[in-house]
Order: structure tokens, then C-alpha cells, then sequence
């Protein structure tokens, strides 16, 4: 038989013969989905963001219906759409204390002394692999807008000091600032946390300051100040931990010599702002 026939007719049935397999293993394996989870995550916003903690919206509402979180986990949906998504699954909506990213930097172009001008590849990334963007501070922010450019939301805006601003209105603590900053001066803390360390040059006394106006000089006057166990010093630079000591007070903020630590104010404390020091019997 020539085999210009035989051949085709081979791969032919062949063909058919793993498609009757796999039809009948549909047939009979196959495991029906609960029809909640597609109404689910048709309520959730679909940004597919993973500030849940999941890979995606669709992953979510499957934990969702399997009872694993709860609805207040989806950073972005409105409270109105995570009543809804209770009510539909007929349970608690959940209590999670909002997020917001913050910037561990207060060093902007009229902060940090600069040795070099950088000038290349408009890129955070790749300014700190090629020459550290110019800035003394091998810590300190680049301000070349990597942040902003990940940011889904559009709740990142570089300032006139070219240094990152996050609109905490925007922001849904998803993320992905933490990870293009290749310095990781980002990081995802509670709103109501309104001491910030706008620091991460692990120095201490003029060393510091040499690179940056705003740099913590490692004074420790903070950790002083603030209510026991509060504020540590660690690697020449304050620790805040909200859940071994408080209460937090701007009293913390008001020896520091720098401005390197702030409490946060204005429009849910978007604004960080240097406290003055105040007339006190500090000796």
C-alpha cells in the first residue's frame, strides 16, 4: 500500500483513538466547579493585582468560597462590593486594617549630595547596576520613576524633589513598588502607622550625614523618646515595632537632629512632615 496513505491514515486514528480518551476522562473525572466562584469573581474588581495574597482574582474568589479568607482581604474592592460578596456567600465580611506603601527615603535632589551625573537609561534598574544613578547615598532613592511606571493604579507621582509621592486614595498595597525598587525602600505598613523612618543608610554621625542632609545619623535619641520597647536601634538605624511597646506619639520625632523619622500628618497622613523640636527640659 503506498505509504503516502498509510501514514496520514495512522497519525489519523491515532488521533481519534486519544481524543475518545481524553472525551470519556471529561466524561467522568471531571470535577464540576461551584458555580459561586465564577458569580464571586464577577464582584471582585478584576486587577488581578495579588495584594490578597493570591495569584489573581480567580484564585481569590476560590478561596473566598472554600472559606479560607474573607472578603475584606481584596484591598481594592470598595465596601460596598465586599457586603455584597459576603451577602452572596452568606458570610463575615471580615475586618483587615487598610495598607498603604511607604518610602524609606527623604533624600531628594535637595537632600543628597550627588558625585556624578547620571545620564543613560532612564531607569532605576539600570542605573544602579551601571554607576548608582550619580547620588553619594548607595542607599538612597534614584528617583528615575521605576515606582511609578509599575504602579497599576496610578497612585504613584514623582515630586518636584524627585522622589516618589503615593496618593494613599489610589493606592491598593498591591505591591508592585516593592518590588521594582531595586534599593527596597518601599514597604506595605498598616495607615494608621504614623512613625516613619525615611532612612535605610545603615551609618552613624557625620558619616551619614555626609551623604544626605535627612540621613539618621544612629543618635538613638528616637528609641529614647519613644514609649518602652517601641523603637529599637538596629544596624545603626531605628526599628519601629508597633506590637512591642506604644503607644507611638510624635514625642519620638522631636530630638531628631535630621528629620530622618517623621510623624505623619495632613490628609490621612499623607504628608510626612519634620516635627520642630519644641521647648523641652531635654538635657
Amino acid at each position: 500500500m503506498n505509504s503516502f496513505i498509510v501514514a496520514p491514515a495512522i497519525m489519523t486514528g491515532l488521533g481519534l483513538f486519544f481524543a475518545l480518551i481524553l472525551a470519556v476522562a471529561y466524561r467522568f473525572l471531571r470535577v464540576n466547579e461551584d458555580p459561586r466562584i465564577e458569580e464571586t469573581e464577577d464582584l471582585l474588581p478584576g486587577s488581578n493585582c495579588g495584594a490578597c495574597g493570591q495569584p489573581g482574582c480567580h484564585a481569590f474568589a476560590e478561596q473566598l468560597v472554600g472559606g479560607r479568607v474573607t472578603p475584606s482581604q481584596c484591598t481594592v474592592a470598595s465596601t460596598d462590593t465586599v457586603a455584597e460578596i459576603a451577602e452572596l456567600l452568606d458570610v463575615d465580611p471580615g475586618r483587615q486594617e487598610r495598607r498603604v506603601a511607604r518610602l524609606h527615603c527623604a533624600g531628594g535632589r535637595g537632600q543628597a549630595y550627588q558625585i556624578a551625573e547620571y545620564r543613560g537609561f532612564e531607569s532605576c534598574r539600570a542605573a544602579s547596576v551601571v554607576s548608582e544613578g550619580g547620588k553619594g547615598c548607595p542607599w538612597g532613592c534614584l528617583g528615575l520613576a521605576d515606582c511609578e511606571l509599575a504602579c497599576g493604579f496610578d497612585a504613584i507621582k514623582m515630586n518636584t524633589n524627585g522622589l516618589p509621592l503615593v496618593l494613599l486614595d489610589r493606592c491598593t498595597a498591591c505591591g508592585d513598588c516593592v518590588s521594582a525598587c531595586p534599593r527596597d525602600l518601599f514597604e506595605l505598613v498598616p495607615l494608621s502607622h504614623r512613625l516613619l523612618v525615611q532612612c535605610k543608610a545603615p551609618l552613624a554621625g557625620d558619616m551619614a550625614v555626609s551623604l544626605c542632609v535627612t540621613a539618621c545619623d544612629a543618635c538613638g535619641r528616637c528609641a529614647s523618646d519613644a514609649a518602652p520597647g517601641l523603637i529599637r536601634m538596629e544596624d545603626n538605624l531605628p526599628v519601629i515595632d508597633y506590637s512591642a511597646g506604644g503607644p507611638a506619639r510624635p514625642d519620638a520625632t522631636y530630638r531628631c537632629p535630621t528629620g530622618a523619622i517623621v510623624w505623619l500628618t495632613g490628609a490621612q497622613f499623607a504628608q510626612a512632615e519634620p516635627q520642630r523640636p519644641r521647648e523641652t527640659p531635654y538635657a
